[in-house]
């Protein structure tokens, strides 16, 4: 087993829609086939910029990964630094759960994190997830504002 961060885009849209297929179960044929066009755009304009794709790769085959996307903000006193990452795509696939890969490819996202000099990392865990980030040192967010969105499409 091999845990990296990629250098290129090889795999790392088939590992997106393997994530986004378990995710989104009712996601459409249209709807996959629009994002499967536009990812080798974003990881061409952004891969190894200000996105970083952490790989699990046995026997040439990717079983597992997570994703970093870094923005920088005007710095604030919660993140004096400007920069923040935010956690996307941990995904191992069913056969290998439970096996560490998870663990191992957040601990190297975290290291990569920390010599960024990233402010924090954020993420969504789910129910599954919840138990491996309390233990990789992740609390819930609490804030005084409200969380909200405008869905332009």
């Amino acid at each position: 087993m091999n845990i990296f961060r990629a250098r290129n885009d090889s795999g790392l849209a088939e590992i997106r829609l393997r994530y986004l297929r378990e995710d989104f179960p009712d996601m459409t044929e249209a709807e996959e086939e629009r994002i499967k066009a536009g990812l080798p755009r974003y990881y061409a304009e952004h891969l190894n910029i200000d996105f970083f794709a952490y790989i699990a790769e046995d026997e040439g085959r990717i079983v597992g990964s997570a994703f970093l996307a870094v923005r920088e903000l005007p710095p604030n006193p919660s993140f004096p630094n400007g920069r923040v990452g935010t956690v996307l795509n941990v995904f191992t696939e069913a056969s290998r759960r439970r096996q560490g890969i998870a663990t191992a490819l957040m601990e190297l996202l975290i290291s990569d994190s920390k010599q960024m000099e990233l402010d924090y990392i954020e993420l969504k865990a789910s129910k599954d997830g919840y138990p491996l980030y309390r233990k990789l040192g992740f609390e819930k967010s609490v804030s005084p504002f409200t969380p909200m969105k405008l869905m332009l499409r």
